[in-house]
């Protein structure tokens, strides 16, 4: 097996075990073969390279992209990373602090989409409210 193929393997593993298996799958089948690449890459890359890193544990590692998709204005990746964030252990009240951090660095206006929208996957998944 060869290093990209292993690292592609790995990614696989840990962006099904954060995101679940029917995201990833959707992913997979939704993509085109002009956008195959880019998904094989944020397998190897994103998940494959750095989410496998011992450094941060998976439930930073969500928190980080909570705050940092709200700062890109990523509606719909940030959406996902919610529902990621609570499969990784993240409480509804530490999201709920960290878009409130988010008001602050990144702006209000930023911070009421992604509360926004946090909120609406939060009742999607069917926790309660902080």
């Amino acid at each position: 097996m060869s290093d990209d193929d292993s690292r592609l393997k790995r990614g696989d593993k840990v962006r099904r075990e954060v995101l679940g298996d029917a995201h990833v799958d959707r992913s997979l089948r939704q993509a085109t073969e002009f956008t195959r690449v880019v998904q094989e890459y944020v397998t190897a890359s994103c998940w494959g390279d750095v989410w496998s890193r011992p450094g941060l544990d998976r439930r930073t590692r969500s928190l980080l992209n909570l705050a940092m998709l709200t700062a890109l204005n990523r509606p719909h990746e940030f959406a996902v990373h919610v529902k990621g964030a609570l499969r990784n252990g993240v409480t509804v009240a530490e999201i709920q602090e960290v878009l409130l951090q988010t008001a602050a660095y990144c702006g209000a206006p930023a911070a009421l989409e992604s509360f926004r929208i946090a909120e609406k996957v939060i009742d999607e998944v069917g926790i309660p409210a902080a």
